[in-house]
C-alpha cells in the first residue's frame, strides 16, 4: 500500500458495520473512508457518519439508476474500493463495470445458501433456524449484477445451538462481521 487507499461505504440502515469499519481504519495513515453513501434519508448510519466526521451522500432510486451522480461522486473521491455494509439495492451496471472486482459485500449466512433478493437481516436468521441447520456464519464476496452471487472471498462459521433464536443468532453473526470484515477489507487493499 504505497498511496492512500480510499474506501466508499454503502449502507441502508443502522450502520453498525460501517462504524466498525471506520473505527478499524481510524488510525491507519494510508486508508481513508471518503464517504458513506445511503439510499435511506432516515437511516441511523447517517448520524453515525456525522459523529465520525465522514461525509455522506443520500440518493434516491432515480439518481442511483438513471443518472451519473453517484458514480461521479465515487470517481471524484478517487474511490479504490466500494464496501457494502447492509446496503439492500443491486449495484447498477455503470458502477459494476467501472469498479470491476472492487466492490465487496458481507452476507449474514453461508452462501450460496440463504442468499438472493429479500434475504437480509432477520429474514436470513429465521430461514436458517427453520431449515434446522447446525451452523451459520458470514460470507464476504465480490459484487456482481445478481444478489449474493459474486465470487466468494471469505467465510467464517458459528454453531447454531438447540435453543437458538433469530436474535441470538444475529448476535453471533454480528460478532463475526465485526471481527472479520475490516480485516478482509484491509487484506484486499494491501493486495490492490
Amino acid at each position: 500500500m504505497n498511496r492512500m487507499k480510499r474506501i466508499a461505504i454503502f449502507a441502508s440502515g443502522s450502520g453498525t458495520n460501517a462504524q466498525r469499519i471506520a473505527e478499524y481504519f481510524n488510525d491507519n495513515p494510508v486508508v481513508e473512508i471518503t464517504r458513506i453513501y445511503c439510499n435511506n434519508p432516515h437511516a441511523f448510519v447517517l448520524a453515525r457518519a456525522k459523529k465520525l466526521n465522514i461525509p455522506s451522500l443520500v440518493f434516491d432510486r432515480k439518481s442511483f439508476y438513471e443518472s451519473e451522480s453517484v458514480i461521479n461522486s465515487l470517481l471524484k473521491d478517487q474511490t479504490d474500493l466500494i464496501v457494502l455494509a447492509g446496503f439492500l439495492w443491486l449495484v447498477p451496471l455503470n458502477i459494476l463495470r467501472k469498479f470491476h472486482n472492487r466492490i465487496i459485500n458481507i452476507h449474514p449466512a453461508l452462501l450460496p445458501e440463504y442468499g438472493g433478493k429479500g434475504m437480509y437481516g432477520m429474514h436470513v436468521h429465521e430461514t436458517v433456524l427453520n431449515a434446522g441447520d447446525k451452523e451459520s456464519g458470514i460470507s464476504i464476496h465480490y459484487v456482481n449484477e445478481r444478489y449474493d452471487e459474486g465470487k466468494l472471498i471469505f467465510q467464517a462459521k458459528c454453531s447454531v445451538d438447540e435453543n437458538e433464536t433469530p436474535e441470538s443468532l444475529a448476535g453471533k453473526i454480528h460478532q463475526l462481521e465485526y471481527e472479520h470484515y475490516p480485516r478482509i477489507i484491509e487484506k484486499i487493499l494491501i493486495e490492490m
